[in-house]
């Protein structure tokens, strides 16, 4: 029966990020790197506009049906 720690999955120590970035480096080489963080910027940027604007319409959709019900109660 494995044990209750051998599947807990844990952050990288400091070790482990020197050796994540050394292996970014060398994939994507130093010249890539400020491209790729600033189409990533753009990504969550895009995402967070969109989120925002759903949210606005279910808001502005749920304010028009409360404006809709009051308009039929005093009819």
């Amino acid at each position: 029966m494995l044990s209750y720690n051998a599947l807990l999955i844990s952050m990288p120590g400091g070790t482990e990020w020197i050796l994540i970035i050394l292996a970014v480096l060398i994939l994507f080489g130093g010249r890539k790197i400020p491209e790729f963080m600033r189409g990533l910027g753009r990504g969550i940027r895009e995402f967070n506009d969109a989120k925002s604007n759903v949210k606005k319409e279910i808001e502005e959709g749920m304010n028009e049906k409360d404006t809709t019900a009051t308009k039929q109660q005093s009819a």
